[in-house]
């Protein structure tokens, strides 16, 4: 009997970032389930002024167990019927596309369409974000478009699947959590971790990963770590990940807390044989969002037992159970220096990271990939 076929359209190598690591890790899913599947990623993702990163490519060398065929071009609508064109030819039962902001929905809508002419194809979107962090004047033209060439949905927060239910009401969707990062290596103890930053072992280290945007709150979570008592807990705090915005206003805001010999900045991309080195190094993982649908940066923690500090905003206190998985406080410094203080006085670290080892059996790539297919 052939094996049924997949198309994942979304970022893949040699662009860089976890929505690559995510569609890359999704492809080996479904070919470890029995489906022959592939990605179609982009020859251009973003025109350069556009892009708010020093570079949109990856370092890490070409992956030689799946293959991506890099065809789309996000502004050449040309392009788009081409591409469509072309690999509607390949009959796949199903298409799978990444979602995650309305720039995309011209080109992936138009595609879409284009792919499921031969009605066998069914159309599927895993959709990270329906209304964007940043709104813009074409946002809800974008996604409409693109929105009305889905057959059905997969969100990975309440919050969004709710949106694409007051969207879409008649179609098909199901509401699946973020699965766990598992690619990033085995986990370290910390203390090899730790050496191996360069960092004083004498001290414990608390973690900000990813790109640095404001919607991602490092400002709330600085002016909560001035409140923090640093000295009693020998405390400091990591800031991993690329600058997408102007870094001097928080460079300003480090100097004017007097936090400038408790800051670790790292603030270039961080290459994904370093991603688990950090978490390992690591006490408590931040994510003090101020708006946030869901997050990749929870699963990494989850799958190096790490607990998590989390604003109750959109999908992060779903996945972060309060008192179990780490601790979820409102958007306010007081408390989140209060919840932090807590953590390090009651010694918390151990207790919590034996509870992730039973939450994280939430999070499974096949459970999701099956999800798609029953859609």
């Amino acid at each position: 009997m052939a094996k049924k076929k997949v198309l994942i359209v979304g970022p893949a190598w040699p662009l860089r970032g976890g929505l690559a690591t995510y569609d890359e890790r999704l492809c080996r899913e479904f070919i470890n389930l029995g489906y022959e599947c592939e990605i179609l990623s982009f020859s251009l993702q973003y025109p350069k002024i556009l892009f708010p990163g020093k570079t949109q490519y990856s370092d890490d060398p070409k992956p030689l167990d799946i293959t991506i065929h890099s065809a789309v071009n996000s502004i050449n609508p040309l392009n788009w019927l081409f591409t469509g064109r072309k690999f509607s030819k390949n009959n796949y039962d199903y298409v799978v596309f990444r979602y995650w902001m309305s720039f995309m929905g011209p080109a992936f809508g138009t595609i879409a369409r284009l792919l499921k002419r031969n009605s066998k194809t069914r159309i599927l979107a895993i959709t990270d974000n329906i209304v964007p962090h940043e709104k813009k004047f074409f946002d809800k033209p974008f996604t409409n478009y693109f929105l009305n060439s889905i057959d059905g949905f997969l969100s990975m927060s309440k919050e969004v699947f709710q949106q694409v239910e007051e969207l879409q009401p008649n179609k098909p969707r199901v509401y699946v959590p973020h699965p766990m990062y598992d690619m990033f290596g085995e986990p370290v103890p910390k203390e090899i971790a730790v050496l191996k930053l360069g960092l004083d072992p004498n001290y414990n280290y608390c973690l900000f990963f990813g790109f640095i945007r404001k919607y991602k709150g490092l400002s709330l979570l600085l002016e909560s770590f001035a409140k923090v008592n640093r000295a009693k807990h020998k405390l400091k705090l990591i800031i991993a990940g690329e600058f997408y915005e102007d870094s001097a206003p928080y460079l300003q805001q480090i100097k004017d807390l007097g936090l400038e010999n408790d800051i670790i900045l790292r603030t270039d991309f961080i290459p994904n044989e370093m991603v688990g080195t950090y978490f390992c190094a690591s006490s408590l993982v931040a994510q003090t969002y101020i708006s946030a649908t869901q997050s990749g940066v929870t699963q990494i923690a989850y799958y190096y037992n790490k607990p998590m500090l989390v604003t109750n905003v959109g999908g992060l206190a779903e996945l972060v159970p309060d008192g179990k998985a780490g601790m979820v406080c409102e958007v306010d410094s007081d408390e989140i220096a209060f919840r932090w203080n807590n953590y390090f006085d009651k010694d918390l670290e151990n207790q919590m990271s034996e509870a992730i080892l039973e939450e994280k059996k939430r999070f499974t790539w096949s459970y999701l990939a099956n999800q798609l297919v029953s859609l």
